[in-house]
């Protein structure tokens, strides 16, 4: 995570909120999975300051994200969302401006026919989970090893003509809200893996995600099919920057972000 001897921030708000991550929401083993807990957060963050959705939200993850467990999570000082388990600092979220040129993406029909050589469908990649399938066995964005209505199986794979990697992706009606749409949480999920997939084709293994910038421009309605595309942008010592998108099948973009991953997996 970045960040790792950051001292924790004092919560000021007299308006505590409870913020709970299920282990349905893993992505390591023994942690929420990144974007899942980064789009909780900016969503907690949006609807506490009455923002408008399409707000962009940076989230900074601070230390690993624990399971099954009641974080405190409350506005700050500065106008800003601190999570904290106790006095460890969980995550930090503010609003911003999100500045990225997105790529055109393949079409559905084509990252389909890629999703084969996914490294979520590898054999071999995991040395944490004996026999799991795939980079991240148990995630809940990629994990080929979880139940279709208990995971997104965002299976991002490299594409001929595309610098970067692409997801069809047809998210089931499990994860609607009421209106027949996905959380805000769920969007930015499936927003995350690509970005360290973009890496992982071209032969880097990334750490762990340590911030995550997004922003969701229109709804996401389930059952519709989508493209999730990631891309590599740059790296700067152990940083190492992304960018991910999410289209509908006409190619309209409905969500983009900007991520940081931290250290390398050799």
């Amino acid at each position: 995570m970045e960040g790792p001897d950051s001292k924790p921030v004092p919560v000021t708000s007299a308006t505590p909120a409870s913020l709970t991550i299920a282990s349905q929401f893993r992505g390591p083993p023994q942690s929420g999975n990144g974007g899942y807990v980064s789009g909780a957060v900016a969503d907690l963050l949006i609807s506490a300051r009455e923002l408008a959705p399409d707000q962009a939200v940076e989230v900074t993850l601070r230390a690993p994200i624990p399971l099954d467990k009641s974080m405190t999570a409350a506005l700050d000082a500065t106008g800003g969302l601190t999570v904290v388990d106790g006095e460890t600092l969980i995550a930090q979220a503010k609003t911003t401006q999100l500045q990225i040129d997105v790529p055109e993406p393949p079409d559905f029909v084509t990252a389909e026919a890629a999703r084969a050589d996914s490294a979520s469908l590898q054999q071999g990649l995991n040395s944490l989970i004996a026999n799991g399938t795939g980079f991240h066995p148990i995630c809940f964005c990629c994990g080929a090893d979880v139940a279709t209505d208990e995971g997104l199986h965002v299976y991002a794979a490299p594409v001929a003509g595309y610098a970067g990697v692409a997801a069809a992706w047809q998210p089931g009606e499990a994860f609607a809200d009421r209106q027949g749409n996905l959380p805000v949480a769920v969007i930015w999920a499936a927003l995350d893996c690509p970005g360290q997939f973009a890496y992982l084709a071209s032969g880097i293994r990334t750490g762990m995600l340590g911030r995550m910038t997004a922003k969701i421009l229109q709804p996401v309605p389930a059952q519709q099919k989508f493209v999730v595309t990631g891309w590599c942008i740059e790296v700067e010592r152990s940083k190492h920057f992304a960018g991910t998108a999410l289209f509908d099948e006409a190619g309209t973009l409905c969500a983009s972000s900007k991520q940081v991953w931290i250290g390398r997996m050799d």
